[in-house]
């Protein structure tokens, strides 16, 4: 059940002793959450609180805990419940004695590396818990469809080859690929794609980029599936990484046709897929 009541506002973290909350995947997208508390009986009063960060006012989903064994109680997201997109900081809560952050114990992500969402469903929920910076237990939430889930992408000097695969729509003769300037901003390349039922493949050359002398310059990739659909977003979600901003190795390409240039692939904090261009020696390590 979502929520939204100003008494779920965790109040400061505590310096030591928090309880740690081991995590498990399924195939499916839910999450089951066991926390260790020793000497806890059954109680009516426990309960998973997660609070989606920059939200007023405060939205939540608060989980019921039951026992799970001797000393471990359980909570499960279900696959079923939507989250909305976001990140979500996860906290204890028992009786009246206010929301506690809890800290990441031991995950088990492989299943959602499995995954095949089904083509019948009307929404794509993604959720991978993960340490933040600060050592606490957050949920990486994406909620999506349709969605544009990018596989195998090669870049070269000539250009840019992308496969992937659509989910929630399906693409016409005409759909193209697009490199444009923010959500709102016009193609400034586009390209066919080839399909054969949701898998699509499309080679974009990258022809009359010329990135900022200053600095480096950001294009973002779209699918636009009919001429007359909105287009969109290309990322890479369906795995266990939150933030592949800095997991993700991409080589760094001299461009053939912008002499003095380098293009390199990169993931924005939403894992959403983008392109850099900068001149020579102008793109730091990511």
């Amino acid at each position: 059940m979502t929520a939204a009541t100003a008494d779920a506002v965790p109040g400061p973290d505590e310096p030591a002793g928090r309880p740690f909350a081991d995590c498990t995947a399924d195939s499916a997208g839910g999450l089951t959450f066991d926390i260790a508390l020793p000497g806890e009986g059954e109680r009516w009063d426990a309960g998973l609180l997660l609070r989606r960060r920059g939200t007023d006012p405060v939205e939540t989903v608060r989980l019921p805990l039951v026992p799970a064994g001797e000393g471990t109680f359980r909570a499960v997201l279900p696959s079923t419940v939507p989250l909305a997109e976001g990140r979500w900081n996860a906290y204890l809560v028992l009786g009246e004695s206010g929301p506690r952050r809890l800290l990441p114990g031991r995950t088990d992500l492989g299943p959602l590396l499995e995954r095949v969402p089904r083509s019948g469903r009307t929404w794509l929920g993604v959720r991978i818990p993960y340490g933040t910076r600060h050592g606490n237990l957050a949920v990486r939430a994406w909620l999506r469809w349709p969605h544009a889930e990018a596989a195998d992408l090669r870049l070269d000097s000539g250009g840019m080859t992308l496969h992937g695969r659509l989910f929630g729509a399906a693409l016409s003769p005409e759909a193209r690929i697009e490199l444009r300037q923010g959500h709102a901003g016009q193609p400034v390349l586009s390209a066919p794609v080839t399909h054969d039922g949701p898998g699509f493949v499309c080679r974009l050359p990258l022809t009359g980029l010329v990135p900022r002398p200053s600095g480096e310059e950001r294009w973002d990739l779209w699918l636009r599936t009919d001429p007359a659909a909105e287009a969109v977003r290309v990322g890479r979600i369906l795995d266990d990484l939150p933030d592949k901003r800095y997991t993700a190795d991409t080589p760094k390409v001299p461009l053939a046709e912008a002499e003095g240039t380098v293009a390199q692939v990169c993931y924005t904090a939403d894992n959403d897929l983008s392109l850099l261009l900068a001149p020579v020696g102008g793109l730091p390590a990511r």
